[in-house]
C-alpha cells in the first residue's frame, strides 16, 4: 500500500497546463489495469484531490489553455478563481511577486483557501503531504510563497514537495518583463524552498537568468517550444515519473522520506533530470542500452541551467519505468559487452550502473514495468523511430507518430553541484540590476530590505552545493558573463 494520500495544489496557468497532462497520465495508469499506483482520495464522482488556483479557466480555441486538455472530472471545489485578475489581456495579469503575496494576505482569500484545503484533507485516510505546482515566473510565485507558508504552519510534519514551473519564454527583449520574471523567480526560489520539504525548479528553458539560452531539445520528440501544450506535456511525463517513489502501492517510502534523502545540509533545492523517452532499443537488453552511453547518461537537465554535466552528485532518487524487470541478460551464447551483463534483474543492473557513474553518491532507485501512457490528449510529437510502446527502431516505422501509446522514461531527482551554478548565476544577475528603475515592482508589495535579504539568502543557498573543487573558478566565470 502507498504511504498515504497527497493533496495537490496548482497555482497559476502554466501549473494548470502541467497538472492537466499529469492528471491525464495518472488516469491512464489507473485505467490500465495493472494497479501499480496509489491514488489520491476521491469522492463518488471520481474527482482528484486537487485544488487549482488560476486566472485561466475558460477554454479558448484548440489547446490554448489548460482546461482544453483536462480529461478528468474535477470536484466543484477544486477550482478557485482569482476574480481580481482575469485572463483577458496583459493588464489583468498577476505580474509581480508582491501582488501574489498581498492576495494571500486578504482575509477572504485565505479563509476560502483554508476551507477548501480542510475539505480535501478530511477526505484522506492518511495524509502524507502536499504536492504544490506553482508558476515561478509570475506573481503566482508570491501566491505560492504564502500557500507553502500556510501549509508549513498548519500541517507540521507533513511533506511539502513544491515544483516551480516556468514555460519556455519568448520576447526576451522586453526589459520590464525580463526584470519581473527574474525577480519573481529569485524571490520564489528563496521563499518556496524555505517552507517546503523540497523544492525543484522545472522548465524547458535553457536558462532562468537574464541571458537567454535555447530551449532544451530531445532526440526523439519534435515539440514546438512556443506551445505550452507541448512543453507542459514533457514536464508532466517527468513529474509523473519523479514522484513514483511515494506514489507506488508497493512503496515503503513517503513524500517526506524522499525529501529527507535529498535535503540534508540545507540543500532544500533539487534538480530534475529526465530521458523522455528513455532510448531503449527494441530487442536489446538493458545492459546493452546503458553500455552504449557509458558515463554520458541520455537524460536532460530540466532545471534550466546551462551546465548539463554533473561534476558532483550528493544524493539522488532515480526511477526507470516501462522496462520489464526480468529477462535483461543478453541472449544465451552472446559474448558479454559490459560488466552489467553479469546481473539478471533491472534493479541490480541499474544499481550497479549508478554506482559506477556516481561513485560516492547516495542513490535510491525504483524500477517499474508500467510505462508512461501517452494516449490523447497527450501531444502527437514523437519521432517515427519509435514503436507503439516507445522503443527505438533502426529505421522509421510504417505507422505514424500518433500511434505511440506509451514510452519508457528515466528520471533523477538530484542534489548536485549544478544547483550551485544555477543559484549563484541568478544571484549575480540580481546584483547587476538597477532596482531603482523598476519601482513599480516594489510598489506591488516587496520592500527593498526584504529583497536584499532574499538575494543574500540565494547566495547562501548556492553555497550549500559547493564541492570545494573549482567552485571559485565557476563563480569568477559567472562574474565575467
Amino acid at each position: 500500500m502507498a504511504a498515504g494520500e497527497a493533496v495537490t495544489l496548482q497555482l497559476g496557468p502554466y501549473a494548470g497546463c502541467v497538472g492537466s497532462h499529469w492528471w491525464g497520465l495518472q488516469g491512464d495508469a489507473c485505467s490500465d489495469g495493472k494497479g501499480s499506483f496509489g491514488t489520491s482520495r476521491q469522492d463518488a464522482s471520481s474527482a482528484p484531490a486537487q485544488l487549482d488556483v488560476s486566472q485561466d479557466v475558460y477554454s479558448g480555441s484548440s489547446m490554448q489553455v489548460w482546461s482544453d486538455y483536462l480529461n478528468v472530472q474535477l470536484h466543484p471545489r477544486s477550482i478557485y478563481v482569482i476574480q481580481q485578475y482575469n485572463h483577458n489581456g496583459e493588464s489583468g495579469r498577476l505580474e509581480a511577486f508582491g501582488q501574489g503575496e498581498r492576495l494571500l494576505q486578504e482575509h477572504g482569500c485565505v479563509e476560502e483557501l483554508e476551507d477548501r484545503l480542510h475539505f480535501y484533507v478530511e477526505e484522506c485516510d492518511y495524509l502524507q503531504g502536499f504536492q504544490v505546482l506553482c508558476d515561478l515566473h509570475s506573481g503566482f510565485s508570491g501566491v505560492g510563497a504564502k500557500v507553502t507558508e500556510l501549509l508549513y504552519d498548519e500541517y507540521s510534519g507533513k511533506g511539502i514537495l513544491t515544483w516551480g514551473l516556468t514555460p519556455v519564454m519568448h520576447n526576451m527583449g522586453d526589459s520590464q518583463k525580463n526584470f519581473y520574471r527574474l525577480m519573481n523567480t529569485a524571490l520564489g526560489i528563496v521563499h518556496l524552498s524555505s517552507h517546503s520539504s523540497l523544492f525543484c525548479p522545472m522548465s524547458l528553458n535553457g536558462s532562468l537568468g537574464l541571458k537567454p539560452q535555447p530551449p532544451i531539445t530531445f532526440p526523439y520528440i519534435n515539440y514546438d517550444a512556443s506551445l505550452n501544450y507541448h512543453s507542459s506535456a514533457i514536464l508532466a511525463a517527468a513529474l509523473d515519473t519523479l514522484t513514483v517513489p511515494y506514489r507506488l502501492c508497493s512503496s515503503r517510502g513517503s513524500m517526506m522520506h524522499l525529501a529527507e534523502t535529498l535535503n540534508f545540509s540545507g540543500r532544500k533545492v533539487a534538480a530534475a533530470w529526465a530521458s523522455v523517452p528513455f532510448p531503449a532499443v527494441y530487442g536489446h537488453s538493458l545492459p546493452d542500452v546503458l553500455h552504449t552511453y557509458q558515463q554520458d547518461l541520455p537524460w536532460k537537465l530540466l532545471s534550466s541551467c546551462r551546465e548539463q554535466n554533473v561534476s558532483c552528485c550528493f544524493a539522488q532518487s532515480v526511477v526507470l519505468r516501462g522496462i520489464c524487470k526480468e529477462g535483461h541478460i543478453s541472449c544465451p551464447g552472446k559474448q558479454p559487452t559490459s560488466p552489467l551483463d553479469a546481473f539478471e534483474t533491472a534493479e541490480q543492473i541499474l544499481q550497479q550502473y549508478l554506482h559506477a557513474v556516481f561513485p560516492g553518491a547516495f542513490s535510491t532507485f525504483h524500477v517499474l514495468e508500467q510505462p508512461c501512457m501517452t494516449r490523447p490528449p497527450y501531444p502527437r510529437f514523437f519521432s517515427p523511430l519509435l514503436t507503439r510502446q516507445g522503443f527505438l527502431l533502426d529505421k522509421p516505422s510504417s505507422y505514424s507518430a500518433a500511434a505511440v501509446e506509451s514510452i519508457p522514461v528515466l528520471t533523477s531527482l538530484q542534489s548536485s553541484s549544478v544547483l550551485h551554478t544555477l543559484l549563484y548565476s541568478l544571484y549575480k544577475d540580481l546584483q547587476k540590476l538597477n532596482t531603482r528603475r523598476w519601482a513599480s515592482f516594489f510598489s506591488a508589495g516587496v520592500e527593498q530590505a526584504d529583497f536584499h535579504e532574499a538575494v543574500e539568502a540565494l547566495r547562501t543557498l548556492s553555497q550549500c552545493y559547493e564541492t570545494g573543487f573549482g567552485d571559485d573558478k565557476s563563480e569568477d566565470e559567472t562574474d565575467s558573463d
